[in-house]
């Protein structure tokens, strides 16, 4: 029988890539994970990585068993699931990862929720991008990630994670004062009348700034991107400084009024998709329900405060 400690290393070697990547979320060193991956090679008895370059990739019969140790893995989270299940009391800790604008306008009240409900549970917050927390969470770094999807940008999904949508958040064109012209043109034409424009946009690399590229393309133009960050606070502030135009969402203002014009953006363009993603064989877990269950609680509540602003 396979040592599942060994297969772990395999599979944390497939997910973070190097050996020194292995070692250090692990905490061993390099050569202790070497030592422990050329036995396993030895109990298989078929060569489980190949030299390429500095770095090494797993051949066919390592992702073979790549795939075998996730199995196992989920059914050990379902049994983790279970036994906790079965406790009077919901312990332990919960990490969760979120993007910036959910961890300010969500995370907060279900953190509070969490804290009423559940008081000997200790949840860990890390504010990161999809594109670095759904691979962290596929390596086990995380237990919940919150994560969005722009139009036409969907994540990738893989087998051993499974997502659940959370809601949907209007996204904007927001303009500076000096820039208003209104909205009686439509959409395309208020995006073409910023094409001379400093804009601000997420790094190159995320769905939001390929997202925003394909709109400004669309609209005839390629943006002069002058300010580039994931820190939509920043893009707020910059728009409202009238040092840029930028694409915002709902949650960047957390209930407040907008402060800068907003304009609507072409049809199918104008939401993304907020979810949560756990691993495959957790959605039992007792912790994972109940974040969950926070956090819905939490858009809810945002929801009923809107309206009455709305009304007032």
């Amino acid at each position: 029988m396979f040592d599942l400690h060994r297969l772990r290393l395999l599979r944390e070697l497939k997910h973070r890539g190097t050996l020194a990547a292995v070692a250090a979320a692990l905490s061993y060193a390099p050569s202790s994970v070497s030592q422990q991956l050329s036995q396993l090679e030895a109990e298989v008895g078929v060569p489980l990585l190949e030299p390429v370059g500095r770095r090494v990739r797993l051949t066919p019969q390592a992702e073979i068993l790549v795939a075998h140790t996730e199995a196992v893995l989920e059914r050990l989270e379902r049994a983790e699931a279970d036994i906790a299940a079965s406790l009077t009391d919901l312990t332990g800790t919960l990490r969760i990862a979120s993007f910036q604008t959910a961890a300010l306008a969500l995370v907060p009240t279900a953190l509070g929720l969490l804290r009423d409900r559940h008081p000997r549970l200790r949840v860990h917050v890390t504010q990161m991008e999809p594109e670095r927390s759904l691979p962290a969470l596929q390596a086990r770094d995380f237990d919940l990630v919150l994560a969005e999807e722009y139009p036409g940008s969907p994540n990738p999904r893989p087998a051993e994670l499974e997502q659940e949508d959370l809601l949907d958040d209007p996204l904007h064109l927001a303009l500076p004062r000096s820039a208003d012209t209104g909205d009686a043109d439509g959409p395309t034409a208020a995006l073409r009348s910023l094409a001379d424009r400093p804009w601000a946009l997420e790094p190159e690399g995320t769905a939001a700034r390929h997202w925003a590229m394909t709109l400004c393309r669309n609209a005839g133009f390629d943006p002069d991107v002058r300010f580039e960050t994931t820190d939509l606070l920043l893009h707020r502030r910059l728009v409202e400084q009238e040092h840029a135009a930028a694409f915002l969402p709902d949650l960047v203002w957390d209930g407040h009024p907008p402060t800068v014009p907003l304009r609507r953006l072409p049809r199918g363009q104008g939401t993304r998709r907020i979810s949560t993603v756990i691993r495959r064989g957790r959605g039992r877990h007792p912790a994972i329900q109940a974040c969950r269950a926070a956090l819905r609680e939490a858009v809810a509540l945002r929801r009923a405060v809107a309206l009455r602003s709305e009304q007032t």
